[in-house]
């Protein structure tokens, strides 16, 4: 019974990566941009052969590292094994006796040049308000930012300001005074709980429920003055535990 094997071609790498197929296509030195593969011949795979032994002295002095010298073995061994199979070991130690290294002109390797990726935008400071003659700015992280955007229409329509939300500047040192709002206390891991006409709850990485009081509604423990207006206070403090206001039924 006749039997039909089917003809294969390998090709490497020069970092002995390969690929196998049975349509060879010609001019294949440089099917790649980072290393140059080519069909693999007798003359190729000395040079190979060569390259590893360079490899192998580079590992025995300390510049190679064992792992890396691993993975080209590895490789090496792959593609030995493959071309004993179909070259003959015969032919291959004949082109092993016979190369010339510094004759032999190994794959071309195209200079591989990395996409250009826009520069990422420089993140701006946040600052509210953003003009004005203001002593002390709290900074804030982008992440409290963009967890007041994410209840900042609910928030409106229940009547709090763009200044309780977002303000992080004032006259008086962080947290002393009533300018700071809400993106101020969002820190250490927080995040935003319920959300009321009278408070924004704000659950810390622990578990701990804190509020933070609206100073534009009445408050029960907050006097209205119509000279002075209303007073706000926040049960926030920046690096403690906050003390929730207990309010009396």
């Amino acid at each position: 019974m006749n039997t039909t094997t089917t003809q294969s071609w390998l090709y490497v790498a020069t970092d002995l990566d390969t690929w196998e197929t049975s349509s060879p296509e010609p001019d294949q030195d440089q099917i790649c941009e980072r290393c140059g593969y080519r069909r693999l011949d007798p003359t190729y795979y000395a040079w190979l052969r060569r390259r590893m032994e360079v490899a192998k002295q580079a590992r025995e002095r300390g510049r190679l590292a064992a792992a890396q010298y691993q993975d080209l073995r590895g490789r090496f061994n792959a593609v030995h094994f493959w071309a004993t199979v179909h070259l003959g070991e015969a032919v291959l130690l004949a082109a092993v006796r016979a190369l010339d290294p510094k004759a032999y002109q190994p794959p071309q390797v195209e200079e591989w040049q990395p996409e250009s990726q826009p520069e990422p935008a420089r993140s701006t400071r946040h600052l509210f308000p953003a003009d004005g003659d203001w002593h002390f700015t709290e900074n804030v992280s982008p992440e409290a930012v963009a967890q007041v955007d994410a209840i900042r229409d609910q928030a409106l329509s229940l009547g709090w300001t763009e200044a309780t939300l977002y303000q992080n500047r004032g006259h008086l040192c962080f947290p002393t005074g009533d300018t700071y709002g809400l993106v101020c206390f969002l820190h250490g891991g927080s995040v935003i709980g319920e959300v009321t006409a009278r408070f924004i709850e704000i659950i810390s990485s622990g578990g701990s429920r804190l509020r933070h009081y609206n100073r534009e509604v009445q408050q029960p423990w907050i006097r209205r003055d119509q000279s002075e207006g209303m007073s706000a206070v926040s049960d926030i403090s920046r690096g403690l535990p906050v003390c929730n206001r207990q309010e009396s039924m």
